[in-house]
């Protein structure tokens, strides 16, 4: 089995907290990070190998004693991250696009930069970041959120570029529709009814779990395998625009 040092970010919930789960299922141990104490808290209770720590990924300061705490590192897993919103380009709020950004691109920057060192000490790292269809394609009501995974998508192909010939794999996770409790709730500021009309008639989305799956895959293949980009997504989920829904004969 593997074994190293695994952090997630953002593993309070959803996407992150099914990674830290499979991660320490697979032998790692894992450090849990988010804002949300109480969360990993019972999260580290429940599952034996895992450490919580406190972070925020917008707040430099927080993202230093986190790298403080940590040697050496076999896998980071950048999955802080979150979408506002769904107006139009004409109508979004800057606010809500400095917000996006701050998490899914600035967010990884900062944990990758802060991490790096100790990705390296060790027999070999890998940064994974856990980005989404939505930075490879666009759709309307979606510019704050495109824009942020496409830079997202965009750090990680120069990352890549950056560290060829040193011990550190680079891969994006981009999943598609994934129905978790909190995404698309966040997303439409807290209308649950608009939330629950996402995944209306869908006939199985993907779960929390089936991302961290191929997290836990690409995490786990030999070191001189380098998966540069997954893309998963549901059946139902043809692109961004084009989801069926009813069921699947």
């Amino acid at each position: 089995m593997p074994h190293g040092v695994a952090v997630v970010t953002g593993a309070s919930s959803g996407i992150g907290a099914a990674t830290v789960r499979r991660l320490a299922a697979e032998g790692f141990d894992v450090v849990a990070a988010a804002r949300r104490r109480d969360r990993l808290d019972e999260l580290a209770a429940a599952v034996p190998g895992v450490r919580a720590v406190t972070l925020d990924v917008t707040d430099p300061a927080s993202v230093a004693a986190l790298a403080a705490s940590i040697d050496d590192l076999a896998v980071l897993v950048n999955n802080a991250g979150g979408a506002i919103g769904v107006e139009t380009v004409e109508r979004g709020d800057p606010a809500d696009w400095q917000a996006m950004f701050e998490t899914n691109v600035l967010g990884v920057l900062r944990v990758t930069q802060a991490l790096l060192p100790a990705l390296e000490r060790g027999a070999g790292g890998h940064v994974i970041v856990t980005g989404s269809i939505a930075g490879h394609l666009v759709y309307e009501g979606g510019g704050g959120y495109t824009a942020a995974k496409h830079g997202a998508a965009a750090l990680v192909e120069t990352l890549r570029l950056e560290l060829a010939g040193r011990p550190v794999r680079v891969t994006e996770v981009a999943p598609g529709m994934v129905h978790t409790e909190e995404f698309s709730l966040v997303r439409l500021r807290g209308d649950q009814a608009a939330a629950d009309r996402v995944y209306e008639g869908v006939e199985a989305p993907l779960r929390a779990g089936d991302v961290a799956d191929c997290i836990a895959f690409v995490a786990t293949r030999p070191a001189h395998v380098n998966v540069d980009l997954l893309v998963v997504k549901p059946l139902a989920q043809a692109a961004p625009h084009k989801v069926h829904r009813g069921p699947i004969e």
